[in-house]
């Protein structure tokens, strides 16, 4: 019997109620509004505290933000980079799941309030809502112009980058056809660099026998970016190479090229350039979402709440914002990126905070960004990286960016089907998730 007692030990302690859930009713409710990469860090750096956790979001799942042009451009498919959250957090015993929309937050009663009507009362608040695409005052561009932010919205470009090439096998008139075979993206930053490098190689090495009447390497692709240089966060040199990389596949680089004019034709830029084009992807900047007004909040420019060197909101020790959220400063005033690594680092730091405090034990002092570099893919066997006074580009650096993803992948069957599905399109020049979904499907 003692036997069989140590053998079934785990299942055991799994079924019997935990000392932690015996107490529930009593112990700290800790909300987390965000199932973004701040929220998950968040809630996992709480798993052993004595709390309760609640992590709210509108979806039921979690999306790797990065590869989402890759979904967009027909390499992967929405299941290989997105998990559902409950399943993340399965096991641990602490950690509620709720599907809603937060609308607001009275703070006074310190409950967080629900679309549905509800209120979720809290002892500690996290706000890690991320972003949102930002068309500096421009946002009747946004049906035009489509951003990449959301599961929903890769699908959506998808359609569209591939209904653009089927309309073009359809259509007679030589110069409509010129159209739809235009593509632009506005925005030279890793997003914009890597969708155009994306539509490149799709429209070139992809499509190119798929078929009759077009070609779709007579694909032009345009990248719009208002700075003077693409990839500006980047040193120069790699910035450099980036350009001539994306020239050297085709794609046309304009820089210095603020767009202000957008419509279903296309696009005209501050010089008086016009571009005839049936789509165009919007990766020029980011907003952050509305949550500061939740809490009458002081913003910068982005929208971005100003919190204190502990993350906590000034007024509000027991609310935290994190990630694309927080205008999070560092040493000499620079602010935290608007990154994944960020936001993970802002989660674990401030769910390990409110486990110390909770249990009256010496808390971290102020959170502090580890720069772990920067790292952007150009098209096929292409990419940048900058760690430190690493620099790497081309193939090598291809290879790092692709290992890096990987890792950072959520369970291993994500990680092996995305592994599998590159080595495949890399000695295939096949990409398999290129179905066209009706808009109502979206």
């Amino acid at each position: 019997m003692d036997t069989l007692a140590r053998r079934l030990g785990p299942e055991l302690m799994s079924a019997r109620p935990s000392e932690s859930d015996e107490r529930a009713a009593g112990a700290p409710h800790v909300v987390i509004v965000g199932a973004g990469f701040g929220g998950l860090e968040a809630t996992k750096a709480l798993a052993r505290a004595p709390v309760r956790v609640t992590l709210i979001d509108r979806v039921n799942h979690h999306c790797f933000q990065p590869l989402l042009y890759q979904v967009a451009t027909g390499t992967l498919s929405p299941a290989d980079i997105a998990w559902p959250v409950r399943s993340i957090f399965s096991r641990q015993r602490n950690a509620e799941i709720l599907m809603a929309e937060v609308t607001g937050v009275d703070t006074h009663a310190r409950a967080v309030v629900l679309m549905e009507g509800r209120h979720v009362a809290y002892d500690y608040l996290i706000i890690a809502t991320g972003a949102t695409h930002s068309y500096f005052g421009h946002d009747e561009w946004s049906p035009v112009a489509p951003g990449l932010k959301r599961i929903e919205d890769a699908t959506g470009i998808r359609r569209r980058l591939l209904l653009a090439f089927e309309r073009a096998e359809l259509e007679d008139d030589e110069a409509e056809r010129r159209r739809l075979m235009t593509f632009i993206v506005v925005g030279g930053g890793p997003t914009g660099v890597e969708m155009a490098g994306a539509i490149a190689d799709m429209s070139r090495l992809t499509l190119a026998r798929d078929f009759r009447r077009i070609d779709p390497r007579n694909s032009r692709i345009v990248l719009v970016e208002a700075g003077s240089r693409v990839l500006a966060a980047f040193p120069e040199t790699l910035s450099a190479y980036a350009q001539r990389a994306l020239e050297s596949m085709g794609v046309e680089v304009w820089t210095t090229a603020p767009v202000v004019e957008l419509d279903t034709r296309g696009a005209s830029t501050a010089q008086g350039n016009r571009i005839e084009a049936a789509t165009v992807i919007w990766a020029a900047g980011v907003t952050a979402s509305p949550a500061a007004a939740w809490i009458s909040a002081a913003v910068d420019r982005a929208g971005r709440i100003r919190v204190e060197p502990d993350l906590s909101v000034p007024g509000h020790p027991e609310i935290f914002a994190i990630g694309d959220t927080a205008l999070a400063l560092g040493p000499g005033g620079r602010p935290a990126p608007g990154l994944a690594p960020a936001a993970k680092q802002m989660g674990r730091y401030v769910g390990r905070l409110i486990a110390a405090r909770v249990q009256s034990r010496t808390e971290p002092a102020g959170f502090r960004y580890r720069d772990f570099g920067d790292l952007a893919t150009i098209g096929r066997k292409r990419a940048v990286v900058s760690f430190g006074r690493l620099r790497l580009t081309g193939f090598i650096a291809w290879a790092f960016w692709s290992a890096a993803h990987i890792f950072f992948l959520i369970g291993v069957r994500n990680r092996v089907v995305v592994a599998l599905t590159w080595i495949w399109e890399y000695l295939t020049l096949q990409r398999g998730a290129r179905l066209i979904l009706r808009a109502s499907a979206e």
